[in-house]
Order: structure tokens, then sequence, then C-alpha cells
């Protein structure tokens, strides 16, 4: 377990294209050398269950699950990412991932590199091994006959997966979290959520995000253009490269556990009677400089 950190934000990874430099999917469907066969179903199938149909296909071609996971056991990933995820951890953050990849697939590459433990929980499309032994992987939103979908209106967002709904849950879990502890503490504000994404689906959560939150978008990816058209409230910081990423998401981990330290000093400096004027609210943005200087700069991402 990381040590508890009540300053540590909240951090969410999408998966593809984020932790992974790839998508896995695709990854998947080439190495097995059925990138011909993917990509007919996906002329005439939505993805999810297009990818769904490729595992049956492969199964009833021989391949194991198995073959999948030794397959998925060479998709790239940066030390970099290893890295930031561990130092992140030890830091007190409590790490997700939210991703339209599946279950089945994120599994087998955190498994790989010894990464399962460092997460708390994984928001994606459900997958199992089935008994004849086939992958089967369905859509985090039921779809299509006799289901209602997610319901949400952003053109954006798959017929299987809004992230925005996934991550409104989250929120309201931090926020009833944030409630309960206020009781006893001077807490007044759920943890700072910080999210990394590439794709046109992480724009739906991006939004969900308040003032006070942060979104990293990958720069030279879909969620970069729409974000320069149409901001969300969260603080807008963007990385190029895995590198990046890590400078990046360590300096907001470190800039607000600086700022929870500061503000609890001040807390117990009042309660003592030693405080000078108005505690400044948990929920104001203004840093001092000193703490200030140790926050990554906005990327602009051109329109």
């Amino acid at each position: 377990m990381a040590a508890s950190n009540g300053g540590a934000p909240l951090v969410v990874f999408d998966f593809d294209k984020t932790i992974v430099d790839c998508d896995s999917d695709n990854w998947v469907v080439d190495a097995l050398g059925a990138t011909s066969r993917f990509d007919e179903l996906l002329r005439h199938l939505p993805w999810n269950h297009a990818i769904d149909a490729m595992m049956g296909e492969l199964h009833s071609e021989g391949k194991t699950a198995e073959d999948i996971r030794d397959s998925l056991r060479t998709a790239p990933l940066s030390p970099h990412v290893v890295a930031a995820i561990k130092t992140a951890y030890a830091l007190g953050c409590e790490l997700r991932i939210l991703s339209d990849a599946n279950a089945f697939f994120i599994d087998a590459i955190l498994a790989h590199h010894g990464l399962a433990a460092y997460f708390s929980g994984t928001h994606t499309n459900p997958a199992h091994v089935d008994a004849a032994g086939r992958l089967r992987i369905r859509p985090y939103h039921e779809f299509g006959a006799g289901a209602h979908g997610h319901g949400c209106a952003l053109p954006t967002c798959p017929p299987n997966m809004c992230k925005g709904k996934v991550m409104e849950r989250i929120l309201r879990q931090e926020e009833e979290a944030a409630a309960g502890a206020a009781s006893t503490t001077k807490t007044r504000r759920r943890r700072t959520v910080v999210y990394l994404g590439d794709g046109r689906g992480d724009y739906c959560p991006s939004l969900k995000l308040r003032e006070g939150d942060y979104v990293m978008p990958r720069a030279g990816h879909p969620v970069c253009d729409l974000i320069a058209a149409s901001p969300p409230a969260a603080a807008v910081r963007g990385w190029a490269g895995f590198e990046d990423l890590a400078r990046v998401l360590l300096g907001i981990v470190d800039a607000e556990i600086a700022r929870a330290a500061a503000a609890a000093e001040e807390d117990a400096g009042a309660g003592a009677g030693a405080g000078v004027g108005a505690v400044v609210p948990a929920d104001c943005r203004t840093l001092p400089a000193r703490q200030e200087a140790l926050m990554p700069q906005a990327v602009r991402v051109p329109n």
C-alpha cells in the first residue's frame, strides 16, 4: 500500500496510447495475422462488436487465450510511464484506469509488467474466457436491440462506453467521501482529480472535471483538438511524449501535495490563534509563489 497522503490527487489514466503506446486491439489482431479480416468486420460492425467477433474467429482458427496474452506481452510500454506510475503511487496517489480497451488485454499487460497492484480499479469493457476457451468481450454500456445505451448525446462517445458517465460516478464517490470526512476533519473539498488521455472518447470525461482538477491530453492526438476548440473547467496540462507525461504528472502531484501541506499548516495556525487574517479556502486555486513554481505550465494547443 502507498503511504497515505491527504494532498495527493486521484490519478485516472486512459490505457491505449496513454499507458501503452499502441491501440491494444489493433496490436493483438496485427500480431495474430488478422488485420485484413478485422478491417472487414469494422465495415459492418461497431468496434466493440467487431473485436468480440474477431476473437471468435481467432478461436475457431485454433488461437488460444494464451496466444493472445503472449501477443500483449510485447505491447510497447515506456519505462517513463512505469516510473511515473510507481512514483505517483509512492507519493500517496490512488491510481485508476478508465479505458475503452477491455479487461483481458489491460490485465495481461499490467500483470506482465508487474503493475497491477498499483491500480485500485479498472473501468473498462468486461471480458472473460468462456468454457470453450474463447475470449468474449462485451460493451461497458450495453447497446443495440433491447438495450438503453449510455444516453450521452456527445458525438465523441462510442456507443459501448461513455467515459463521462463513469467519471461522473467517480466524482460523486469522491464528494461523498469528502463530505463524510468533513464531520471529523477540516476537509473542505474532495481530492483533486487528474485525467490523462489521447482519444475522442477522452473528451467527455475531461468536461466532467471542475476547477481545481487537471486534464492531461496527449499532444497531436484527437482529444487535444477537441479541448482546444472547447476547453473544460479543469486546468489543461498537455504532454508530448512519455518522458513529458512523467514530468508533467509528477509536477502536478508535487504541487498538490505542497498546496495541501500549506493549507494544513495555515489551518493549524488559525486553530492555535497564531494565524493572521482569514484562512484561504482549500478550493482556492491561487498558490503562493514558491508552490506556483512547482506547477507545470499549460501547453497551448494550436487551433
